[in-house]
């Protein structure tokens, strides 16, 4: 089946094309096409934009704007985007980190996405040209939106402040059995002032770990520390189930490698 491909010079255009039905936007290409190549009927076209927006990184004074079509490679070797690096590295090999976007991994399924869990971890907010939305509002939305995602920002943490981990049986470039981002603050004394801790492949999204990081506030990092925090780590958690690994095998393992995250 052939497929029409749009070019717009604005996300406005490319949003107005959108209405038509079986329109699908073409970031990277990494869902949609390979979604196309497998036989989905309902995408009859294509359509991007061409806006130099979309495609910007802008880093100063600890805040941070990235252009919904940057690639993953791009923020692997930014250099004002070190803590970033790890995350966006976990995305597929070479070849995908060459192809795959900042917009496109918000809509990613599970288990795809690691780097829209870093951007939960990181309380980011997503732009679309009717404004920004929080990313958690975004994610619960997103199966139903038809609004071009225009960029994500946030503030920088500090590089000890981020910690990123992405398990997988196949190294270095693996689907994920799960990741986990934190992005933890601590008190003088060492014990944890604020925590925010974003699961993957534990819904069909990216989700918070509210009751592990209400469980790290005011503790500190060792092992005792910890121990509320891995018990509570599986509440409210609904993992999917793939040929990658089974819910319970997740539900499982989760508290192990969250116990590792956080005492790294």
């Amino acid at each position: 089946m052939a497929l029409a491909l749009q070019t717009f010079p604005t996300v406005k255009d490319a949003n107005a094309a959108l209405k038509t039905a079986g329109t699908r936007y073409l970031g990277g290409g990494t869902l949609v096409v390979r979604a196309a190549s497998e036989g989905d009927v309902s995408v009859s076209g294509l359509v991007m934009s061409t806006d130099p927006a979309l495609s910007a990184i802008a880093a100063a004074g600890g805040k941070v704007r990235i252009g919904a079509s940057v690639i993953m490679a791009a923020i692997a070797r930014h250099p004002d985007l070190g803590p970033l690096a790890k995350a966006a590295r976990a995305v597929g090999g070479p070849a995908i980190r060459n192809m795959a976007t900042v917009g496109g991994n918000l809509f990613a399924p599970a288990p795809y996405g690691d780097f829209a869990v870093a951007l939960l971890a990181l309380d980011a907010a997503v732009g679309t040209e009717d404004g920004e939305l929080p990313i958690e509002t975004f994610l619960v939305r997103r199966d139903g939106s038809r609004s071009i995602v225009t960029s994500v920002s946030f503030t920088l943490p500090k590089a000890d402040g981020f910690r990123f981990l992405k398990v997988s049986r196949v190294k270095p470039k693996g689907v994920s059995v799960l990741s986990i981002a934190a992005v933890l603050e601590q008190a003088a004394d060492g014990t944890v002032s604020s925590a925010r801790i974003a699961l993957g492949c534990m819904a069909d999204r990216p989700m918070r770990a509210k009751a592990a990081e209400k469980a790290l506030k005011g503790k500190k990092l060792d092992q005792n520390g910890i121990a509320a925090a891995l018990a509570a780590a599986t509440e409210g958690i609904a993992p999917i189930t793939d040929p990658i690994a089974s819910a319970w095998y997740r539900a499982e393992v989760l508290p192990v490698h969250l116990g590792r995250l956080l005492l790294a």
